[in-house]
């Protein structure tokens, strides 16, 4: 995968959030984060993602997924750690050549 392009928005980035990644894009919300390698490597598993569903399926599937994890946990939070899509990403952001053995539609996985 090519170098993601990388900005800098305080305004794009919700509230207690660092980052948040649309095709093709990554923003981030602070200026020290754009060297921050596993903040970034989280973001490019979500560019993966986003890619792999071709881009609106992907957004689709994703608010579907948090209306009914919010309806299971009752806490917007709660909901959003347990997307599939960010369960995949959390537990995979350290590991940087994840990548590059990364099997298709791997975030099915973690439903």
């Amino acid at each position: 995968m090519a170098l993601a392009m990388v900005f800098v928005s305080k305004y794009l980035v919700p509230r207690g959030f660092r980052g948040i990644t649309l095709y093709p894009f990554i923003f981030i919300r602070e200026v020290k984060d754009k060297s921050n390698a596993i903040l970034i490597h989280h973001e490019r598993i979500h560019l993966r993602q986003q890619l792999e569903l071709l881009i609106l399926p992907f957004y689709i599937f994703y608010f579907l997924e948090w209306l009914v994890k919010l309806c299971y946990y009752r806490n917007r939070y709660m909901a959003y750690k347990n997307l599939s899509f960010e369960r995949e990403a959390y537990q995979n952001e350290a590991n940087l050549e994840y990548l590059k053995q990364r099997k298709w539609f791997q975030f099915l996985r973690y439903l």
